[in-house]
């Protein structure tokens, strides 16, 4: 009988007591036996690591290491990579809540893919359902066409399952973006990414979260606070350059030039060639927003208005109504 692929849990903890203790049941509990649970502590100042001592004290396959130093949720997950030995590797938040079949469900369906994931139920604090999936809030992707993450994402980090084969490819995970959507656009590039329908983690939402699907803290205060065009036009920009750097892309071409044509929008009163570039491409750069045509196609216009244009607009016409776009990216223009 063939043995079943060691997978490694890479379990990343940072104050997260007030959860962890549900969190860890839920992984020690799984009916997919050969697995090992990697925990590293960035350095909690709460009782996580105490917390973290006592499971590792009882339960063999959970290994517990902390770091001498604060290293941030991105270098934590790298550390925690390292650790594992596991053919699979999947990550796991500190303060969700994993069903009992996860890992044997995503072990027998993996296939030939070099990841897969799964739909998640959003819960809040209290353990209690927030009636979303993220299905609700996203198309889901399977194929190997990397482009469907150019400018979004529909993957999330305690979904996946992935293949160790992956773990040399990511790395350096980028430290100014999310490291699932890296992993699954490497991915994509490199093989084929499924998932699966059901809800294998109750995912939660609370005032901690790193994450902020339905916008809860953003009701607190202003809900676009952090979306101020130069914000995101950079944050976009990044991850474009991210991509395009990307050493073994499918289609380099394709990206470049779609970088290119992003980049000089400051530079441009119009931008024509993107426009129609994106035109051309709109049902794949746009497969995961849950938009229908109309919006899509109008998202995809907005991209011919060149920022020259767009400041001279809200400069002598609109004075009042928008901040003026004011673009200074640290690299170099394409």
């Amino acid at each position: 009988m063939k043995e079943l692929p060691l997978v490694s849990i890479a379990l990343c903890t940072y104050n997260g007591a007030r959860f962890l203790e549900q969190q860890l049941d839920t992984l020690i509990n799984q009916t997919y036996t050969n697995i090992e649970i990697i925990a590293v502590d960035d350095c909690s100042t709460d009782h996580t690591y105490q917390i973290l001592a006592g499971y590792a004290s009882k339960y063999p396959n959970l290994h517990l290491y902390k770091n001498e130093t604060n290293l941030g949720l991105i270098k934590n997950f790298e550390r925690a990579l390292d650790c594992c030995k596991g053919e699979l590797i999947a990550f796991c938040d500190q303060d969700d809540l994993w069903d009992f079949k996860k890992i044997e469900l995503q072990v027998a369906a993996i296939g030939n893919n070099l990841m897969l994931y799964h739909d998640s139920e959003l819960i809040n604090e209290q353990n209690e359902s927030l009636n979303v999936k993220m299905t609700d809030l996203f198309n889901f992707y399977r194929g190997d066409e990397p482009e469907v993450f150019l400018f979004s994402n529909c993957v999330s980090g305690h979904s996946m399952l992935f293949k160790k084969e992956l773990i040399d490819e990511v790395r350096p995970l980028k430290k100014d973006t999310y490291h699932d959507w890296w992993i699954a656009y490497v991915a994509t590039n490199l093989g084929t990414i499924d998932y699966l329908p059901q809800c294998l983690v109750k995912y939660r939402q609370h005032d901690d979260s790193d994450t902020d699907l339905l916008y809860r803290k953003d009701d607190k205060k202003d809900k676009h606070r952090h979306k101020t065009i130069e914000q995101l036009f950079k944050r976009q920009s990044k991850w474009l350059q991210y991509c395009a750097s990307y050493p073994k892309n499918k289609r380099p071409q394709f990206v470049n030039t779609l970088l290119r044509l992003y980049v000089n929008r400051p530079n441009n009163y119009l931008a024509i060639q993107l426009f129609f570039l994106m035109k051309k491409h709109v049902d794949i750069l746009y497969y995961i927003p849950k938009w229908d045509n109309y919006r899509k196609n109008r998202e995809v216009k907005k991209m011919i208005w060149g920022y020259k244009l767009k400041n001279f607009w809200y400069t002598y016409f609109r004075p009042n109504s928008k901040k003026i776009l004011r673009v200074d990216l640290d690299e170099k223009s394409y």
